[in-house]
């Protein structure tokens, strides 16, 4: 990846209706964070933006229930989604939302374009329709059994199995009520999803930055033949469709929420006196997302960008990863198996989860386990008895023997810089492909070097060698802290602040962890245990609280 040329990062969006929980962070956000706060780390012009999901069946039923118009419930989940992101550090740039005005406009102006371009046209379809509940039924108000898998209780537009979306669901219920529906006829506009297989098949075979098996895969469908998409709803709720024999239905939710992605980094642009669209076109685009939409992502996203002539690039990279388990099952709300993040993270440091997550992470579709015992050990042994026992002990022993002052060293300590230079560039190397848990274990590595080393040179039996030891140290905790910045980025703060640095770790060049920049003389700040041992006891208590109501 051409590392200096500008970038934009989104993020699968969040739907308005409900709590970020682990599963959500781990596949998408923090991975996207990473990448992110690396890149502007490195120099790169590069922005995160994310945005609410704010229309669609389930959000009007919820906000029915709760007596409440969907703009309000929306608003609600938009303010409460971009908090509990902020509690995390996940840094957005730009957190917006799909019911905004401005990608309300632009979603009519692609599908006006589709329009002019031959890719839209209508046809009475039969429809269910919930004679009780008196209203059609679209995508999530029908549940039954995918045709593609088999699997049971999946929603009519997408199975959470096997992640196709199921051309006709069988054994159809009412969401609502549970009673089997009827059929009903009703006009719908069809976008020609069948019409892009060749190119579509010739982006996917020449872009060499997707990952391999799911681009295999992908273009396997492809080969099955591709079904036209029915891009309307019989909603209230939704992007009105832009004809005046239209009235009263509205585009499906996956029509819009990815054209917000163009939408939101358009008005950011603007903001900052640019041009959205030249920025967006000069620019790499990395979409992160989740396993469970490869096929929104991989085909109805750019076949909608094919078929306003590539107005807006495809993107250049698709970082697609697995799910989230939780104690070895499947997350389940339902079953009050899952973890919210906003409560997690009132129980413990969110670097911990970062830096858990962080070491788990694989690029690759393969799913993860969240296990309490190993986050434990982990937090335990690696973060706070490897890279916390470090710096604190370089920092406190420079408060305690030197009054804090940086001592003057006599010698280099080649070795320690050569293993410097070597940290900086390779852990560099393997964020910029999004290897994550092999850049975090490299970092590692280099912090366990750095306690031997401190260990060996015992500077508290050592007079002579005390000062290089500790000026060498004192400048390690230092390019600790930006290397690690990505992962732990409130911590870094931390040890920053103790190491008394001017200006903001995250303002920092990845480079200059290189450099040997805290000179003799300088004078630390305070210094103090940076993390909090975890108890079994905590870790007890949360495992009691999994599966109860």
């Amino acid at each position: 990846m051409p590392e200096k040329k500008s970038a934009v990062v989104t993020s699968a969006l969040p739907y308005a209706n409900g709590e970020i929980h682990l599963g959500h962070i781990a596949s998408t956000y923090l991975p996207a964070d990473i990448f992110t706060r690396y890149s502007r780390l490195n120099g790169r012009e590069i922005y995160h933006i994310c945005a609410s999901d704010d229309f669609g069946t389930p959000i009007l039923i919820k906000a029915e229930k709760e007596n409440k118009t969907p703009a309000e419930y929306v608003q609600y989940w938009n303010r409460r989604d971009h908090d509990d992101f902020a509690a995390l550090g996940i840094s957005f740039d730009l957190f917006y939302k799909t019911s905004s005005k401005e990608n309300v406009e632009f979603v009519q102006e692609v599908f006006q374009k589709l329009a002019k371009n031959g890719h839209i046209y209508d046809q009475s379809i039969i429809q269910f329709y919930c004679t009780y509940d008196d209203k059609f039924l679209p995508d999530r108000y029908v549940i039954g059994k995918c045709p593609n898998c088999g699997a049971e209780n999946q929603y009519s537009d997408l199975c959470e199995k096997c992640g196709r979306v199921p051309d006709q669901i069988l054994e159809p219920k009412c969401a609502i009520c549970g009673r089997p529906p009827v059929k009903r006829e009703s006009k719908h506009y069809f976008f020609r999803l069948s019409s892009f297989g060749q190119k579509l098949k010739d982006w996917l075979n020449s872009n060499v930055h997707l990952q391999s098996d799911v681009r295999n895969y992908v273009v396997n469908w492809i080969d099955e033949g591709l079904q036209d998409w029915d891009i309307t709803r019989d909603l209230s709720w939704g992007v009105p469709i832009p004809l005046p024999e239209a009235k009263g239905k509205v585009l499906y939710g996956w029509f819009d929420n990815h054209l917000c992605y163009i939408s939101t980094l358009k008005k950011l642009i603007s903001e900052k006196g640019g041009d959205g669209k030249k920025f967006w076109n000069d620019s790499e685009i990395l979409h992160f997302i989740g396993k469970d939409i490869v096929y929104h992502h991989y085909l109805f996203l750019p076949a909608m960008r094919l078929g306003i002539d590539s107005e807006y690039k495809l993107p250049d990279y698709i970082p697609t990863r697995g799910h989230l388990m939780l104690q070895n099952q499947k997350i389940s709300k339902s079953r009050n198996w899952y973890i919210g993040l906003r409560d997690f993270v009132s129980s413990f440091n969110p670097d911990y989860l970062r830096f858990y997550i962080a070491s788990v992470i694989t690029y690759s579709q393969d799913d993860l386990n969240f296990d309490f015992d190993a986050f434990s050990e982990k937090i335990n042994n690696e973060l706070i008895a490897n890279v916390g026992n470090f710096v604190n002990r370089a920092l406190s022993f420079t408060q305690k023997t030197f009054s804090g002052a940086v001592p003057e060293p006599a010698g280099q300590a080649s070795d320690v810089q050569t293993e410097t230079a070597s940290v900086v560039a390779e852990s560099g190397d393997l964020l910029a492909r999004n290897e994550i848990d092999r850049a975090l274990k490299r970092i590692l590595k280099y912090s366990n070097f750095m306690n031997q080393y401190f260990q060996a040179n015992a500077p508290w039996a050592n007079k002579d060698t005390a000062p290089t030891t500790i000026y060498v140290s004192v400048n390690s905790a230092r390019s600790m802290a930006i290397l690690l910045e990505p992962f732990i980025p409130f911590s870094c703060e931390k040890i920053w602040s103790q190491l008394n640095l001017p200006g903001s770790i995250h303002k920092q060049s990845w480079e200059s962890a290189v450099e040997r920049a805290v000179k003799p003389g300088h004078q630390l700040g305070k210094v103090e245990p940076i993390f909090r041992k975890i108890e079994a006891k905590e870790i007890a208590e949360w495992k009691e609280k999994l599966g109860k109501k």
